[in-house]
């Protein structure tokens, strides 16, 4: 019997490559640093974690598992959870320029973080808070864009409303906090940061971003019928509210639990399922897959050059605006542009 490939699908290299690459990665940043270490002692201490009888340095055994793997572990999910949400968002919208802070869950996650950190509460407790209220700023963008009509383009309008509203809302905090020692915690988290890393901030935000890359996975068959009218995708059989619906829930949990955590990430939504676009095509069978690899990889490259490059650590949404902006800039010109 013969094997046929279905069309728009990643080939067994490039799965392997897609799983491969994130993985050398990885090893490769958690031995670059103020301490560099060197892969063979990554793999070392690794395998020591297995019960592997190796021999490594305590202070190694820190920095690697203590200090660096968590930060990276989170680059990680931020980078593959931005990207798929992007992804989503743009076949949902069908709008190349949607982003996860379509729907203002961004904007309302920065909102709470500000108040957090302006009532005084600890990392925990600022993170909690940004998740409510990025939760609660997708809800009134879903009250104020669902009417009689319901039309997609009225929910965008009502996410560039509230995300107004609550960056107005973040200005207002700045506002009134203490110049000495709230505002310049409330700007430097604005510019999105890795450094407060740990596994107890993990346990909180990851499950959100785990589910939701997950759904989003296995809704991949599907969401090529998003970009479609709603006459040809109901003649499909598909339930297309439930589908826009559960896409816009998944990608939000994501975006929301991803801001919670390290502050607002500029661009990787946006860049990232383009050059997945431009690479392996529109179908979204081989365009998720690549997004949640890709987008791990490039969120793990830029961190590690935000805490390493100089001695004060750079925020990340500086550097990926400076990365990015570039990049993709020179991938459309070679590509003749983007499409959908």
């Amino acid at each position: 019997m013969k094997k046929f490939k279905v069309v728009g699908s990643l080939s067994l290299i490039q799965k392997i490559i897609l799983i491969i690459l994130p993985v050398l990665v990885v090893i490769l940043s958690m031995g670059i640093g103020r301490m560099f270490i060197s892969p063979v002692e990554v793999l070392k201490s690794a395998f020591e974690k297995f019960g592997y009888d190796y021999v490594v340095n305590s202070q190694t055994e820190i920095v690697l598992w203590t200090i660096r793997f968590p930060r990276i572990l989170l680059a990680l999910l931020v980078g593959a959870g931005l990207s798929v949400a992007g992804c989503a968002f743009q076949s949902l919208f069908s709008n190349p320029l949607a982003t996860p802070d379509t729907l203002g869950v961004a904007s309302g996650a920065s909102f709470g973080a500000a108040l957090g950190i302006l009532l005084g509460f600890k990392l925990i407790g600022i993170q909690f808070c940004a998740l409510c209220f990025g939760i609660i700023a997708v809800l009134l963008t879903y009250i104020s864009g669902t009417g009689k009509s319901n039309n997609m383009n009225t929910i965008v309008l009502a996410g560039i409303m509230i995300g107004s509203l609550f960056s107005a809302l973040v200005s207002f905090v700045k506002f009134v906090a203490d110049t000495e020692t709230q505002l310049p915690a409330i700007t430097y988290w604005l510019m999105g940061s890795l450094g407060s890393a740990s596994y107890k901030t993990l346990l909180l935000g990851a499950p959100f971003i785990i589910v939701g890359i997950f759904v989003l996975y296995l809704l991949r068959w599907r969401l090529n019928i998003l970009m479609l009218s709603d006459d040809e995708a109901k003649s499909s059989g598909t339930n297309i509210n439930l589908l826009r619906g559960i896409t816009i829930i998944a990608a939000t949990m994501v975006t929301g639990s991803c801001v919670s955590m390290c502050g607002q990430v500029g661009w990787v939504g946006l860049i990232i399922p383009h050059m997945c676009r431009m690479k392996f095509g529109n179908n979204h069978l081989a365009l998720v897959p690549a997004s949640i690899s890709i987008g791990a990889i490039f969120m793990v490259v830029v961190d590690t050059i935000a805490r390493s490059l100089v001695a004060t650590e750079i925020p990340i949404s500086i550097l990926t605006a400076i990365i990015g902006a570039p990049f993709f800039i020179t991938l459309m010109r070679r590509s003749g542009g983007w499409q959908l």
